[in-house]
Parts: C-alpha cells; structure tokens; sequence
C-alpha cells in the first residue's frame, strides 16, 4: 500500500466546504433545468453545466443564471434565438471550454477511482496511472460531449459530425489536461508528498484546483478554435 500524506483537520474541514459548494451548485442548476422547465436546446448542457460546477461551484451557477439560461427554451420562445456573434469572446469561450471540461471531469473521476479501486501504477507511481487513465476516459468522453454539440448544431451526418468532433476538441483537452496535470503533480508530488489519498476531501479539493487550472490552460486553443471554424460560437 502507497504511503499517504495525513492532511491537518482544517484542510479536511475546508475540503468538505468546497464540496458541498460544488454539489448544491450543481444540484441547484440541474433543478432549474428540469423542474422549473428552463431545459436547454441542445440536451447535452443538462451534462456539462452541473458537472461544471463540480469544481467550479457557486462561479457556474452565477454563469449559468446570466448566460446559461439564456439559451434555454422557454427564453428564446419568449425572445428569440440568441444572436452567438454578439456575444462576448469569453463567453463563447468559456461555453466552449465548458464542454470539453466536463468530459475531461467525468473521465478524470473515472479514471481516479479506477486507480485507487485496482490499485494499478506505472513505474510505480499511482500517480502516473492517473495520468493515463484520466487522459484516455476524458478524450473519449470530451468527443462524445463535442460530437453531441457539434451534430445538432451543423446538421450534418454522424460521421462528418465524430470528425468534426476530433478536430474540434483534441487540442482542446490536450491543453485542459496540462493544466490539471501540472496541478496533480503541484499537490501530489511538492505540496503534500506523498500524496494525498483519494478518499480525503482535501484530495478532492485540490483535484477542483488543478481542473479550474486546465480550464485556464485550455482557454487560448478555444479561443483559437473558434476563430478558425472548428468550433461553435454558442
């Protein structure tokens, strides 16, 4: 069994406040799409919002209330299909971002947990089992979440669509998972080595850290992908 960093009981305490953040922030978007009807056009962003606000918490819901809900059906039966071009370059980026976050969320988890529950290694390290783990689930992932944006958005069939889906997201997760990457080993290896287990909240608290990190990393590819056409202005 790999040795463990005991984190002080305020870190602990501060981690289970971050989470709690997090879930009622994603809990609180998920009610407002469902049970207050404010369902979206395109299904997927009943995914990628509350998984946003997996680690950015309360930051998604106040994001979701101004612009999010903006695009739901009821606000464009009532005003119209909002216009993307008049939209300000970091929403749209931070919407494009958003989408390929949260698959690299959902497989990041997966693929932690997959770790921790087979105790798998590479070259004797956890950490680098993470490594290619979270990076192989979060690009599967992350297409699947593009490919579901990209086809309803483009009408075009299912396979131009999955291309479309490659092209648009590869870089982007790539430049997502430095990000949280170099937050991992920040925390894993300097910060608290030997590392922090993965059933600590202070674990999962800085995982938040490191994935609002990949979210900065990944914000110039978007930027760019936008502008050359390979992704959607939303």
């Amino acid at each position: 069994m790999q040795p463990h960093f005991h984190p002080p009981a305020w870190l602990e305490a501060l981690g289970w406040v971050s989470l709690i953040l997090a879930g009622a922030s994603a809990l609180a978007i998920a009610a407002d799409m469902t049970l207050r009807g404010a369902r979206q056009r395109m299904w997927i962003m009943h995914v990628v919002y509350p998984v946003t606000a997996l680690y950015w918490g309360p930051a998604t819901l106040w994001f979701y209330a101004a612009h999010g809900r903006r695009t739901s059906r009821p606000a464009i039966e009532e005003q119209g299909e909002p216009d993307s071009e008049k939209l300000p370059a970091w929403v749209s980026s931070a919407k494009a971002i958003s989408h390929c976050g949260a698959g690299c969320v959902l497989g990041d988890i997966a693929g932690e947990w997959l770790v921790h529950a087979t105790g798998f290694t590479l070259a004797g390290k956890p950490l680098y089992a993470d490594f290619l783990l979270d990076f192989l689930f979060a690009w599967l992932l992350g297409i699947g979440f593009q490919y579901f944006t990209i086809a309803p958005m483009r009408d075009i069939g299912p396979g131009r669509a999955l291309w479309a889906a490659v092209k648009a997201d590869t870089l982007s997760i790539v430049s997502f998972q430095i990000g949280l990457f170099a937050g991992m080993w920040l925390y894993q290896e300097v910060l608290f080595a030997p590392g922090l287990a993965k059933t600590t909240t202070s674990y999962w608290l800085f995982m938040q850290l490191a994935m609002v990190a990949g979210f900065f990393t990944a914000w110039p590819v978007n930027g760019w992908l936008i502008r050359a056409g390979w992704k959607e202005r939303m």
